[in-house]
């Protein structure tokens, strides 16, 4: 009977993560070179448009020479 190979199975697992973050690296690197409407939450006064029309976002004023 085989024994079995314990560092072989090892490095399959290890193998298996490090594709899975290069994978998810990728499609976060995706998300933030396309933004979607994807996965906002509605109302969102960060990403919800209409809120935006509503209440444009305020600039805060900058200095002038006078003062």
């Amino acid at each position: 009977m085989a024994t079995p190979n314990y560092g072989y199975e090892k490095r399959q697992k290890e193998l298996a993560k490090k594709k899975k973050k290069e994978d998810k690296a990728r499609e976060k690197a995706a998300r933030k070179l396309n933004p979607s409407s994807e996965g906002l939450a509605p109302g969102d006064p960060e990403t919800d448009v209409a809120s935006l029309e509503r209440d444009p976002p305020t600039v805060p004023e900058l200095p002038t020479k006078d003062g």
